[in-house]
């Protein structure tokens, strides 16, 4: 047991009293005050660095540029190599697994051994590997690099131990795949072609094994040679010398006959009675022209002919469409007997197969599924049903159907949350799907320990919402939401003005906050608008209440105090106070912009409208052009429902849906305003405003998109330190900020290695030096010195480091609550950091963490039952904080992009300080509750140098 003085592990650094950064600093006239002495509190320490280590679960999406196919038929597993050297492994819903070359060299083709839980990849560095799959982490056993040849092609018969190798150069090897050596036995090209021969065949593109006779092996080289070659004779059984290359080779089952696939988009049939030429040759999609000719066509890339029991042979090709047909949709064609179904494609194909009832080339192959390999989605097409329905797929591929915008993670969410989540969504999925279970089946899957519900969210470009289901480790899709819905879709001048505002995606989310206990939920788009949904279980028809906020003020030249906080401490009480903003109507850029005033970039749609069961739009508040800028775009706000952006803050009451507060940042802090400022001339200063209102909002996507192509960046566009990434990565984050013996714990990620800029709008404050909003809290906490018990406050955050504590009063009572106005007045509190202010959270009198109080749900659109009680009852989520206990004081604990404080709460007297980084800076942090270790509270950040720290709080 240790004494409270020493309750932050890594926050105690800093003496209180340091006069470097002065962390004792935090009245709000700047009056150093000394360090407190609350009475002590036993608490004991649980958290230790063993109990924390990164380690690779699960990999969610669809793989990133995939280059390969491959199935398993007795296993039932599929196998997807990539362009970076991954190889995913899918089986039944559950069953996913990644492995990496470290090479990260492009897989170009995939084999397993079917049946033996092995797989052979071949890459682009001209290299064999071979896989085993049968541990609980796939791992290389053998590899084997060529070195004077290109690998084009690869075959491996089923049930063989030989794998044949083709070459650029038009040569064969074989490799036996047990000793993973090559066996000697070399099929060069010259042998395989006729001796009179001198030109050379070209690569090879395609190797298979005789139905017939597994001791004939088919090789077919890309300018139209085919070979029959005997591998026990070693010589060649015919040759084929066609006019046209050669993209595919698919073999009848009886081996007596195959099909081949050609450039000019034809496929030609070949009986082996008769090699001299084909018996058959068909442009699937090419119409006879006036003269005879068939029109011409694109490549049909790849041929499968399969032959069924009761029913006519399956044909299925992929290409082949004539070139008039310009702008058409990639496309794989079914012709079944004399039928041809086109199916239209989203996104390019990459590969596909057929699947088989049976693996043995020559039995009656019987096909009931295509599995398509797209560029950005999988799709797999039963062919046991006329019409060719797709299954639903099981996998979540659709996380990027829209791109990304934010995401948001939810652990330990109340356990009746998912079941109601999916019985919701499940009435708005799409139909049409194949009635039977997914084909692949394969693999074992068992719920691991790790059983409490958890929820990630996502938003993406087109404005809509998704809720996963991401308990134990596996991502389902749970409920999507539109947030378009919401408004008119735009017209005329109106599509003009949105377009100048956000070139494309103008309803892309860029933020969420969701209360899963009161199951109320509030979107923020790109378009400075704010969404508030409630969460019912029966459809309403309901009018979606607008508030509409004119939020501006003057860009100000702010002078800090000094290069240390102590002259905050020591500025007079009567400081300067807010200068109004000045007129800009009478500027010419104001009359030429004059006419875009008051007006929000979206239209609320004004009438009732029908609302399905699920999450129902009841509030919007927007963000308002003023004097011909647009608004700028919100950087944070929590449920309650508070908004602050670069301009200032807005507080809203969602309840009686009134506007209770709305402030620039500057008067806020009223007399208490720690910074001298300086009012730039009209004309300049609107300039300054416009063109940053115009690069946050119409940037933000635009940069949100470079971010996630380019995870690996340079340092150097940090405005911090012009620090290499090599140097960076050699040096520990907390460097120079620790003392001997402090035992602050960290955690490098060097696989996840994640350095970026900071965000568009973040990155756009500092160089303006406008003051954002950028964290709110509301929280039971103490608003002055003088206060003996909480009440609500609200904690605001800036992006210069400024901590202000708001006071708020609401009515308790139900009736009271709708009908008096909830009161709310800043005051002089004022705390101070390094860098922008991220996070704040709240420990109570034994060490542990202070949920925000939240209300408890229910469904104001169910029909009414006498029996149920219609008060609102809000639950204090703290067991150990009540306003007694709470009358003992609590902590603070303030992160900010450099530093983490410790306050005593109400003596607002701070206790610790650390510096947590000084060549970087914090992209979030969190105060964490570890569930597992009883009464454990940690302080987790996440650095734009890759560094993952986490910081004991308590010690």
């Amino acid at each position: 047991m240790k004494k409270f003085r020493k309750v932050l592990d890594g926050l105690t650094t800093s003496s209180p009293v340091n006069a470097g950064g002065s962390p004792a600093c935090g009245s709000a006239a700047g009056t150093p005050t000394a360090a407190p002495t609350p009475r002590e509190l036993d608490i004991q320490e649980t958290l230790m660095s063993e109990h924390f280590q990164i380690c690779k679960t699960v990999r969610h999406g669809f793989p990133y540029q995939p280059t390969a196919l491959t199935f398993d038929p007795v296993q039932k597993i599929l196998a997807i190599g990539s362009r970076s050297g991954g190889v995913r492994i899918l089986g039944r819903p559950g069953v996913d697994c990644f492995c990496q070359h470290e090479s990260g060299a492009a897989v170009l083709q995939l084999q397993f051994l079917i049946n033996e839980g092995a797989l052979v990849t071949a890459c682009a560095d001209d290299t064999l590997h071979l896989w085993n799959l049968r541990q609980r982490r796939p791992a290389i056993l053998h590899s084997l690099k060529f070195n004077r040849e290109r690998i084009t092609f690869c075959h491996l018969p089923f049930q063989s131990k030989w794998l044949y190798v083709g070459t650029e150069r038009g040569n064969t090897h074989i490799v036996n795949v047990e000793s993973f050596i090559l066996s000697g036995y070399v099929i060069m090209w010259n042998k395989a072609i006729e001796l009179s021969t001198k030109t050379h065949p070209g690569p090879i593109v395609h190797l298979s094994d005789s139905p017939k006779d597994e001791g004939k092996l088919l090789i077919g080289f890309e300018s139209g040679t085919i070979v029959m070659w005997d591998l026990r004779s070693k010589r060649a059984d015919f040759r084929i010398y066609y006019d046209e290359a050669i993209h595919s080779v698919s073999w009848h089952h009886e081996g007596r006959q195959f099909m081949c696939s050609h450039s000019d988009g034809s496929l030609s049939m070949w009986n082996l009675r008769n090699t001299a030429k084909p018996f058959q040759v068909t442009f699937p999609h090419g119409k006879s022209q006036r003269d005879g000719r068939k029109e011409s066509c694109k490549p049909i890339l790849k041929v499968e002919y399969k032959t069924c029991r009761n029913s006519e042979s399956f044909v299925i090709f992929s290409g082949g469409l004539s070139y008039d047909k310009a702008g058409r949709r990639p496309t794989l064609t079914i012709m079944h007997g004399k039928a041809i179904t086109v199916l239209e494609m989203d996104h390019p194909i990459v590969e596909f197969l057929v699947l088989c009832e049976t693996p043995y080339l020559n039995e009656v192959q019987e096909p009931y599924a295509a599995v398509v390999l797209l560029e950005k989605d999988l799709i797999v097409v039963d062919l046991t049903q006329s019409s060719f329905p797709i299954f639903e797929n099981p996998y979540p591929m659709d996380i990027h159907e829209s791109p990304v915008t934010c995401t948001a993670y939810f652990a330990d969410c109340p356990p009746d949350i998912i079941p109601v989540l999916y019985s919701i969504g499940a009435k708005h999925k799409k139909t049409g799907y194949s009635h039977k279970e997914w084909p692949v089946s394969g693999g074992t899957w068992t719920v691991g320990s790790q059983s409490y519900p958890e929820i990630i969210i996502t938003g993406h470009a087109d404005g809509s919402i998704k809720f996963w289901d991401a308990t134990a480790i596996t991502l389902q899709m749970l409920y999507k939401l539109k947030t378009s819905k919401v408004f008119e879709k735009p017209k005329g001048s109106e599509t003009a003005r949105g377009a100048e505002l956000v070139e494309e995606d103008p309803y892309a989310v860029q933020m969420v906050s969701w209360c899963p206990q009161s199951r109320i939920f509030c979107v923020v788009g790109i378009s400075a608008h704010i969404i508030l949904y409630c969460f019912s279980r029966h459809d309403s028809n309901t009018a979606i209440t607008s508030l509409e906020v004119r939020l501006q003020c003057e860009v100000e030249d702010v002078i800090s105090p000094s290069d240390t906080e102590n002259a905050v401490c020591l500025m007079d009480a009567g400081g300067h106070s807010p200068q109004p903003p000045s007129p800009r109507g009478n500027t010419p850029d104001g009359a030429r912009d004059g006419a875009r005033d008051s007006i929000p970039c979206l239209k609320v749609k004004d009438r009732v409208i029908r609302m399905p069961p699920g999450y129902q739009a009841e509030l919007v508040v927007q963000l308002l052009w003023v004097d011909g800028e647009p608004p700028q775009q919100i950087t944070i706000f929590p449920v309650m429902l508070a908004l602050g952006n670069c301009n200032g803050l807005v507080v809203v009451d969602y309840l009686q849906k009134t506007i209770i507060l709305c402030m620039t940042t500057l008067e806020l802090y009223g007399s208490a305003d720690p910074f001298q400022r300086l009012t730039r001339s009209p004309r300049k200063n609107r300039q300054s405003t416009s063109e940053f209102c115009m690069r946050g909002l119409s940037n933000f996507y635009s940069d949100s998109k470079k971010r996630i192509r380019t995870s690996y960046q340079s340092l150097t566009e940090l405005s911090d330190n012009q620090v290499s990434l090599d140097q960076e990565r050699s040096k520990s984050p907390t460097s120079g900020n620790r003392t001997p013996g402090s035992p602050a714990h960290h955690l490098k990620s060097r696989e996840n290695s994640f350095s970026r800029s900071r965000s568009s709008s973040v990155s756009s404050i500092d160089r303006d030096t406008k003051e954002a909003v950028t964290t709110l809290h509301f929280a039971e906490s103490y608003g002055r010195r003088s206060d003996v018990l909480p009440a609500p406050c609200l904690w605001v955050g800036t992006s210069l480091g400024l901590v202000l504590i708001v006071p708020m009063s609401i009515p308790t009572d139900e009736q009271e609550r709708m009908e008096e106005p909830v009161t709310i007045a800043p005051t002089s509190t004022v705390l101070m950091l390094k860098g922008s202010v991220l996070r704040f959270s709240f420990l109570d009198c034994t060490g542990g963490l202070i949920h925000s109080p939240h209300e408890a749900w229910r469904d104001t659109h169910a029909p009414d039952d006498p029996e149920r009680p219609r008060r609102r009852r809000l639950v204090n989520f703290s067991p150990c904080f009540s306003q007694e206990a709470g009358g003992d004081g609590h902590l603070a604990v303030v992160c900010s992009e450099r530093q983490a404080k410790v306050f005593f709460m109400p003596s607002q007297a701070c206790l610790y300080v650390h510096n947590i980084t000084e060549s970087s800076f914090v992209l979030r942090a969190d105060v964490v509750a570890i569930s597992n270790i009883s009464n454990s509270v940690c302080l987790a950040c996440f650095c734009a140098n890759g560094h993952i720290m986490i910081l004991s709080v308590k010690m």
